[in-house]
């Protein structure tokens, strides 16, 4: 139930919006009816804990070692620094690119090769940050033990990055769970499930399907 517990909270407080009749373009350009913006949660000490607690109740289920635990610059940083501080283990971040200053940094913190690294996300979209990140633990001389979110489009284009680079990804809910918890407790009127489903099976197509383009 965690999942349905998951899209709950992001829900309640909005960090996921549903509008399926007045759609949000993406910067990719693909029109969505769906929105995803978990920073809210830094507002909620409750909610934002019970997401700590359940990142690592996914860590245990899924029976991950690490040495480090490390987050995606910028929104994974605040859930990877709880994670890490409930566990006391150590913590570094991951910059989407290089510094072009001083060190040049990509990775900030301390990583000796070798060192297992468990990389929290706060969103699965397309994949492509999330697999640099991990790309960027690599090349840095760590291993990477796992990514994991709090949620995930669902896109078919981020599993396929995932299998290419040989790393497992789990979330802590997904895009099917939200549109189904949506329609049970009236975030949604009925009707718009299906409109919004028929995004989740076809993001790239269904403006054009839907008439907004």
């Amino acid at each position: 139930m965690s999942a349905e517990e998951t899209a709950r909270m992001l829900l309640d407080i909005k960090a996921v919006s549903l509008k399926p009749k007045a759609p949000f373009r993406y910067a990719s350009g693909i029109l969505s009816p769906v929105y995803c913006d978990n920073r809210l949660l830094m507002g909620y000490h409750d909610k934002r804990a019970r997401i700590r607690d359940l990142f690592i109740e996914k860590i245990k289920e899924q029976g991950l070692k690490f040495d480090v635990i490390a987050g995606t610059a910028t929104a994974g940083i605040p859930h990877a620094a709880w994670i890490a501080d409930k566990l006391g283990m150590p913590m570094i971040y991951i910059r989407g690119g290089a510094k072009d200053h001083g060190k040049q940094n990509q990775i900030e913190g301390p990583l000796e090769n070798g060192q297992r690294v468990l990389v929290i996300e706060d969103l699965i979209s397309t994949g492509g940050s999330s697999v640099a990140a991990v790309d960027a633990v690599r090349k840095a001389g760590g291993e990477v033990a796992a990514c994991i979110a709090i949620f995930t489009y669902e896109m078919q284009k981020a599993k396929d990055k995932f299998a290419e680079a040989g790393c497992p990804c789990y979330t802590l809910s997904d895009l099917s769970t939200l549109i189904n918890v949506a329609a049970d407790y009236g975030y949604i009127k009925p009707e718009e499930k299906d409109i919004l489903l028929a995004w989740n099976k076809a993001p790239a197509d269904w403006g054009k399907k839907q008439g907004f383009e």
